[in-house]
């Protein structure tokens, strides 16, 4: 078999399965809703959902930019402060045991819980809805870092002992590259939730008019009984995620894959 023909046909047997059920689903949604005479308030068509959006697009587009902004930003945070948080952590036992446990209460605290807080201390806008999305994505990275570093081969650590390297030198030449597919997994975890933080933040301490994000936007939607808007806010919030997600694992890919076999390719 010709090799573009054999890829076609690899490619289509991975596609097919997930776009027929798609289109099933889709068909039966449009079908069932036209002939029950379901009202769009109570649950929208398909193409109800897409006139909405199309009709929507400048606010929904605004909405995505706004809510993406504040979702990237916070997830770099928490990617900055979770990998150094896990450094610091596993340079000293005594320092872990002192403040992992603080760790895992501020992870346990109710997002809600926390939002007024921030809201008195920043105010509303766009740094409380950062900082809220940082929360959420922090303690991921955190641990998934923590167990990566303390998961060291231990042979690798006398060999380093004994060629007496710095602690510093094993941090960052041997124990950062081992825990790289662990904080890589912790990425996957932190990248969706930051866009999850953000919405939840945007409810809390999020601002209304021409800068409102998509929680602002599913707020006003919902009280107006805009169904057909209120899911094409909730399918862009999710694609959102998912583009997210394709991202970093793209990036999980090229590091990993030629040395990790999460990520090496099998044939």
């Amino acid at each position: 078999m010709p090799p573009a023909a054999s890829v076609a046909r690899k490619w289509g047997s991975k596609l097919l399965p997930p776009v027929a059920a798609f289109v099933i689903f889709i068909g039966g949604w449009e079908l069932a809703g036209g002939l029950l005479g379901i009202p769009a308030y109570l649950l929208p068509k398909p193409s109800d959902i897409v006139r909405a959006a199309v009709e929507n697009a400048g606010n929904l587009g605004v909405s995505v930019f706004t809510t993406l902004s504040e979702a990237i930003i916070g997830f770099l945070f928490s990617i900055v402060f979770g990998v150094l948080g896990a450094v610091l952590l596993a340079s000293s036992k005594t320092v872990e045991k002192a403040v992992f446990p603080y760790a895992i209460v501020l992870q346990t605290i109710p997002i809600v819980a926390i939002a007024p807080i921030i809201v008195i201390w920043v105010g509303a806008g766009a740094n409380a809805i950062v900082i809220i999305s940082f929360l959420i994505g922090f303690f991921p990275m955190l641990s998934n870092t923590l167990i990566g570093l303390n998961s060291t081969d231990t042979n690798l650590k006398n060999l380093f002992f004994l060629y007496n390297a710095s602690k510093f030198q094993t941090m960052w030449k041997l124990r950062l590259p081992a825990a790289l597919p662990y904080i890589v997994a912790g990425l996957k975890i932190s990248c969706t939730l930051a866009v999850i933080g953000a919405i939840v933040g945007e409810y809390i301490a999020g601002i209304g008019g021409g800068k409102g994000g998509l929680g602002y936007a599913i707020t006003v939607a919902a009280t107006r009984l805009q169904t057909p808007y209120l899911f094409a806010c909730g399918l862009s919030a999710s694609i959102m995620g998912i583009g997210f997600y394709l991202i970093v694992n793209y990036f999980s890919r090229a590091m990993l894959s030629s040395w990790h076999e999460s990520e090496m390719r099998t044939r």
